[in-house]
């Protein structure tokens, strides 16, 4: 498939249409919870430190980090960075305006994926697949394992494998291999020893976790995600510390070019409004994957019964990875005038590191280094056990066929070090997309039961003091 159709399919998925529709779901569950993303986000911090006993697999909060892992990734560092490139820094508003509606949209599928869990044969069933046939009905089988096609992909091909191994090989080139001194030449073109090392360690090292299951996947996650969250967001607040005085100039320009849009670079990459958007919607819903559905198949791992309760802690992840870490990273780019200085992918961000931090460049470089691995590599772990889950619904539990389906993840992501990088992203997105539709349409159908039994429930508690 040239790289030419495939800008044109990503350009077809991703228009007009798609972003109206995730932006109107959002909207239509925030009407119906009455805005729970706001009158009950100190509630769904609250619920972060509660344990709870259910029929689940590994602990609620080992679950959240699953999902938070797999949400947290290169979306949040290179995602941003290529978006406001492309969008300008109006994109960056229009992906924080996705995040919040698309908080009510993680607390619909995180209340959905407890509610319509099943267990069958000793497998957890429990995801958008499962809500859509035990929610929606037998009838409509065929569209969860629509859904299940497009995860087991999406899974391979998007989010989970090449672009986070892309994100991790371009930032240790930055810091190892700038210039491109050391090469070696691979398939007839020249490719970094640093590239091909890197490639090779986070694949085996990826491995040796995946292979052990979603126990050893959440306790990784466990340790690994809340450290690597606190450590970026102080970078990141170090970096704004020492660009006080362009902070509101900085955020004005974000608001007015949400709206107006203008040409970037003198005038040689023409922004417009409609690049905003879609570039904000399109990476907002990459990094914090409100409504693609992925989520609630971490989320139905977790051992709690409390549908509410779930569905409040997943709004969190939507609230630390795009409102808080996304909004950081596209300030820190806009704040150093990183996003117009000619760079693409993760230079973009690398050079907002080296000059935004009152560090030697090296310095900057390697930081921005160590929060990579630790996004990417945690997303990795976490989409594997997405596209497991979802070959484990659509094959009745086939373990034979899972281990062929890890093999082939295993090189998909080995690969990603090699491939161009817009490429990579565009093929991501498309991915993205059509696991988004089935998702959304079950959203909407029981959107109903959702808003009565949060109602039911909220009113219950408040009555138990």
């Amino acid at each position: 498939m040239s790289i030419t159709l495939i800008q044109q399919i990503h350009d077809l998925v991703w228009g007009i249409p798609l972003i109206v529709l995730i932006m109107v779901v959002g909207l239509w569950l925030t009407i119906r919870l009455k805005g729970i993303q706001i009158t009950k986000l100190a509630k769904a911090f609250r619920c972060l430190f509660q344990k709870e006993e259910g029929n689940g697999e590994v602990s609620t909060f080992q679950a959240l980090c699953i999902s938070i892992s797999a949400t947290v990734g290169t979306g949040n560092i290179t995602g941003v960075a290529t978006a406001i490139v492309i969008g300008g820094p109006g994109a960056l508003f229009w992906m924080v305006i996705t995040a919040f509606l698309g908080m009510a949209i993680k607390y619909a599928e995180g209340f959905l994926a407890t509610k319509y869990r099943r267990i069958e044969n000793d497998r957890l069933i429990g995801g958008p697949y499962a809500y859509i046939e035990y929610g929606m009905g037998k009838k409509f089988k065929w569209l969860a394992k629509a859904f299940a096609i497009c995860g087991t992909f999406a899974a391979i091909l998007g989010i989970g494998t090449m672009t986070q191994m892309n994100g991790i090989v371009d930032a240790a080139k930055n810091v190892f291999d700038k210039d491109g001194i050391y090469m070696l030449t691979l398939f007839g073109h020249p490719v970094s020893i640093v590239i091909i090392i890197t490639g090779v360690m986070v694949t085996c090292s990826a491995a040796l976790i995946l292979i052990g299951g979603v126990k050893r996947i959440g306790s990784a996650c466990e340790k690994i995600v809340p450290v690597m969250a606190i450590a970026y967001i102080v970078i990141c607040l170090i970096i704004l510390g020492t660009h006080m005085k362009t902070i509101p100039e900085s955020l004005l320009t974000i608001v007015k070019m949400a709206f107006t849009g203008q040409a970037a670079a003198g005038g040689v990459v023409a922004i417009t409004v409609r690049n905003a958007i879609q570039e904000g919607v399109a990476k907002g819903i990459f990094s914090n994957e409100a409504g693609l559905g992925s989520a609630p198949i971490a989320l139905a791992t977790g051992k709690s019964n409390h549908p509410v309760h779930q569905g409040l802690m997943a709004m969190t992840s939507t609230f630390l990875g795009t409102v808080i870490i996304c909004t950081l990273t596209g300030l820190c780019i806009v704040v150093t005038g990183a996003w117009s200085s000619g760079h693409q992918g993760i230079s973009i961000t690398n050079y907002a590191f080296t000059t935004g931090l009152p560090f030697p460049s090296l310095v900057g470089s390697i930081l921005l280094l160590l929060c990579i691995v630790c996004f990417a590599f945690t997303t990795i772990v976490g989409w594997n056990l997405y596209g497991v889950r979802c070959l484990d619904y659509l094959t009745n539990g086939n373990k034979r066929i899972e281990k062929v389906y890890q093999w082939i993840y295993i090189l998909a992501l080995l690969m990603g070090a090699f491939l161009e990088i817009n490429t990579i992203w565009n093929i991501a997105e498309i991915c993205n997309a059509f696991m988004a539709l089935p998702n959304l349409i079950a959203l909407l159908a029981l959107s109903g039961v959702i808003a009565k039994e949060t109602k039911e429930s909220l009113a219950q508690e408040k009555m138990e003091g």
